[in-house]
């Protein structure tokens, strides 16, 4: 196989129209361009979503939908990742450091998610009823 004599597969690349080949083409005459307009000319052109001067589509729909910037200042913490702090205090910058939290947050919350068998004692940090059960169950405890 050599650069020069490679080709794309057979109905890869559709022929394109002819176009301005008289009316027994199909495409005679304007083309497909319509008549007259700035469409029809050589060298016509506007903005994508231009629509002749009228609102268009984007600027007539109502804006829709929020994204809270919030969720970058708060992370989630599974119960099982709480496993690596076995028998250690656990607070916001000992997750941060762990790479367990993003270092952008200012609060975290342990959620039931897993299962934990070692004791941690958590301080600082939100946790669900659910995750409160589980880490006091393993033996920890929770300021």
């Amino acid at each position: 196989m050599r650069l020069n004599t490679l080709k794309p597969g057979k109905g890869a690349k559709p022929a394109g129209k002819r176009l301005g080949r008289g009316h027994s083409a199909g495409q005679g005459k304007t083309s497909g361009r319509g008549v007259k307009g700035q469409r029809a000319r050589s060298g016509g052109y506007h903005k994508v979503g231009f629509e002749g001067g009228q609102v268009p589509i984007q600027r007539r729909l109502p804006k829709i939908g929020f994204v809270s910037r919030q969720g970058k200042l708060s992370a989630e913490v599974r119960v099982h990742e709480l496993a690596k702090f076995e028998g250690q205090t656990v607070d916001l910058d000992a997750l941060k450091n762990a790479g367990i939290v993003a270092k952008p947050a200012k609060k975290a919350k342990v959620i039931s998610s897993g299962t934990l068998a070692v004791a941690v004692k958590l301080v600082g940090i939100a946790v669900t009823p659910g995750a409160r059960k589980i880490i006091e169950a393993a033996g920890g405890s929770i300021d």
